[in-house]
């Protein structure tokens, strides 16, 4: 949950952010998330909005809001998230270093899936691209995905991410 940013209210900000959109709030939410900094830490994680609070002037969030983060509102587009699942299946491919992964487990966000709607196909064909013809593809849709945060060193939750998994007996 959370309540103030910058010492206003969450929700006003937000709004103020948001502008004529904000009249379709919750909704209107997946277009805009928080990506989310810890001090001293340079990975950021994205949050989904889940509910507003209009009495509390909170908005409750799909993951951690950890006290004393840096928090920038965002807008995502096709493009971006298309771009994103690019980036991911790449950095997934460059750590096999010469070694053709045999499965890949593509998790993606219900959030991407409702952003990116017709296209949703593209994000799949993207991370195709990158991928020898013989490697297996699964996956599946959540509510959030548990990937690597490089500069901590271990996982952590991500909300409207492209979570690409790769395996290999070699």
């Amino acid at each position: 949950m959370l309540y103030e940013l910058d010492g206003r209210p969450a929700l006003d900000l937000y709004k103020e952010f948001l502008g004529e959109f904000s009249a379709g709030l919750p909704a209107s939410a997946l277009l805009y998330p928080l990506a989310l900094q810890l001090d001293g830490e340079q990975e950021i994680v994205v949050r989904t909005i889940l509910s507003i609070d209009e009495l509390q002037k909170s908005m409750l969030f799909a993951g951690n809001m950890p006290t004393g983060a840096t928090c920038q509102l965002m807008h995502s587009n096709n493009e971006d998230l298309l771009d994103g699942a690019q980036l991911a299946a790449e950095d997934a491919v460059s750590s096999f270093e010469g070694i053709q992964p045999e499965l890949a487990i593509l998790i993606s966000c219900v959030g991407r899936r409702l952003v990116l709607r017709q296209r949703v196909e593209e994000e799949l064909e993207i991370i195709k691209q990158g991928l020898s013809a013989q490697c297996a593809i699964s996956g599946f849709y959540s509510y959030g995905e548990i990937s690597p945060i490089k500069s901590i060193g271990r996982c952590g939750l991500h909300n409207q991410t492209m979570a690409v998994t790769l395996f290999s007996e070699k």
